[in-house]
């Protein structure tokens, strides 16, 4: 089930409610729904972690566990998408959402060089804010999408596998349990018909023997 694949790669709950950062949310991080995974919930999760995943400033994270809590889905999994956004997948991600939103807006590109801090935002930010931040709501919506839609047709195959699976089982054991019975019907009549010819064999040896004394 999909359920125990994603519970088998997501952190200990324990350690995301001690996080620092998350404690900001107080007593809200603590909603069973936040973390009981479903098909909304996990698909929503996908919706939401890969949307913030392309927000190019500091605490992802917090910005998903809150969208999580709004939207109640499943908070682990908001929380560790964040991490498509990496030190390795960092600038090209960010680089081609520029120049998405660049090739959109029809403004030549210029020098792109990406730093997820204050200081690039405060500085850098401003000279291509608005092809590269278009570009990142893009490509973050477009992901959110295809994350979202995916893995709702992937829990659904794996949902109606296992009920197919689960009535093939179904239907084989009715299948030896009539097979069963039937044999236990024949071997009925094979007892009652050996137990009528051993009747028949009694009573004609009777009456054979009551022919002989007669004679």
């Amino acid at each position: 089930m999909p359920r125990k694949l994603f519970k088998k790669y997501l952190p200990d709950h324990k350690k995301i409610k001690e996080n620092r950062y998350m404690k900001v949310f107080g007593n809200l991080i603590h909603d069973p729904g936040l973390w009981h995974l479903n098909r909304y919930s996990a698909s929503g999760a996908f919706a939401v972690g890969l949307f913030c995943g392309f927000l190019p400033i500091p605490f992802q994270m917090v910005i998903a566990a809150g969208l999580a809590i709004y939207f109640r889905v499943n908070l682990p999994i908001s929380v560790v998408l964040c991490w498509i956004t990496n030190p390795i997948t960092m600038v090209p991600m960010f680089y081609f959402a520029y120049k998405l939103g660049a090739w959109i807006l029809g403004v030549p590109p210029s020098e792109f060089s990406f730093e997820l801090s204050f200081d690039w935002l405060q500085y850098e930010l401003i000279h291509i804010w608005k092809p590269f931040l278009l570009g990142c709501l893009i490509c973050g919506s477009v992901l959110s999408l295809i994350g979202y839609h995916t893995i709702s047709l992937f829990w659904r195959y794996h949902v109606v596998r296992a009920w197919r699976a689960r009535q093939a089982r179904w239907k084989e054991k009715l299948l030896h349990t009539l097979h069963l019975d039937q044999l236990n019907k024949k071997d009925v009549e094979e007892a009652d018909e050996s137990e009528s010819g051993s009747e028949n064999e009694n009573e004609t040896y009777r009456e054979s023997h009551n022919d002989h004394r007669n004679d």
